[in-house]
């Protein structure tokens, strides 16, 4: 029988990262995602001729570049979400922190 491994922290999953970095990080994946995703609808759109096409007049190639567009764009931004900057503090402690905000 083997040993399942240890169980992973939310620090061990993020990547701790500059500021600046975070924010490169953040800003670009968001546009991606975002841009992927309706170009990946506009592919679908066009594969469909607008969905008024009948099923053998659909481009399947087209189609699935749309989906695939989607889903890649999708993973980007999931993936994006795992840096963290290191001024940023992890949301899930219960450490009362005071804020500087004024």
């Amino acid at each position: 029988m083997s040993e399942s491994p240890p169980e992973r922290t939310d620090e061990e999953r993020g990547v701790v990262v500059p500021m600046r970095v975070y924010k490169t990080v953040t800003v670009f994946s968001t546009l991606f995602a975002v841009f992927g995703v309706v170009g990946g609808f506009i592919l679908i759109d066009v594969a469909t001729n607008r969905a008024t096409a009948d099923l053998a007049d659909v481009n399947p190639i087209v189609a699935l570049l749309g989906v695939g567009l989607i889903v890649l764009s999708a993973a980007v931004y999931a993936f994006s979400t795992r840096f963290q900057a290191a001024e940023m503090g992890n949301a899930n402690n219960n450490e009362n922190e005071e804020s500087n905000n004024g």
